[in-house]
């Protein structure tokens, strides 16, 4: 194991040990940790300038958590609560469609995969968990986007659309029109824009806030997934969404 992955392994586990028992000295950490008292000084002076922890009071004596790991942990107990809220909608469009449904929240730039029931097809589009997508490439991250603010829209994607392939939207008129178009009917459409072989649509989930917390989506290799299906499945993940939205508190206005 080289130095560098032994520095970060010891931060981890100070960070977990200030969890458990702060507010704690650096003496105290360094006897449940086995660790040398310099060691863990380094890795609280670390853990310090990256936020996870500060001082418990004036004196830099004894250690605690902040906020910041709350909202990672609000953000983990966020996603969990979306997919238990989808699970049994995410079969029920399997089931109706006979293609593969796609769970998805937003990370930075992309669209990140949490859940996905899979077609039972031979032929289908395969997106392992965790995998990132595009947000203006993918009709998840379209989705999601759709009912931001014009200017956090280009904030969050760095002022560039990217080029996937040749349906990649990557005019910013053209872009904000096709995000308007979402808005209007409730879903995105995604025709070979992120990878030429997959189709797919996909529908906002809203949480208690009204924040655009994840998306549900069918996804199908492009010949399977014709104009008229397309539309079709536009109203099932609609309506999927809705029902999840509802499940986690989110009342649409009137």
């Amino acid at each position: 194991m080289s130095e560098g992955m032994r520095t970060v392994l010891s931060a981890f586990r100070v960070l977990e040990e200030v969890a458990y028992t702060q507010p704690v000295g650096v003496g105290e950490l360094a006897r449940r940790l086995q660790l040398p008292k310099s060691t863990v000084q380094r890795a609280l002076r670390t853990l310090w300038t990256a936020g996870w922890i500060c001082p418990d009071g004036a004196e830099v004596t004894r250690w605690v958590l902040t906020t910041r790991a709350l909202h990672i942990g609000q953000r983990a107990i966020a996603d969990l609560g979306v997919r238990d809220a989808a699970a049994a909608l995410m079969h029920e469009l399997r089931r109706e469609t006979g293609e593969t449904s796609h769970l998805m929240v937003r990370e930075g730039d992309h669209a990140v995969l949490i859940e996905r029931v899979e077609t039972a097809h031979p032929i289908r589009a395969v997106i392992p968990l965790g995998s990132a997508v595009p947000l203006h490439g993918s009709s998840n991250g379209k989705a999601m986007l759709a009912w931001l603010p014009r200017e956090q829209v280009t904030e969050i994607l760095a002022g560039k659309l990217e080029r996937y392939t040749d349906n990649t939207i990557v005019d910013w008129d053209e872009f904000f029109a096709e995000l308007e178009r979402v808005r209007k009917r409730g879903y995105a459409s995604n025709v070979g824009e992120w990878r030429t072989d997959i189709s797919a649509v996909a529908s906002p989930i809203f949480d208690h806030d009204g924040t655009a917390v994840a998306s549900i989506s069918i996804s199908a290799p492009g010949s399977r997934m014709t104009d008229a299906l397309r539309e079709r499945y536009g109203e099932l993940v609609v309506e999927a969404a809705q029902r999840i939205s509802a499940t986690l508190g989110y009342r649409r206005p009137v």
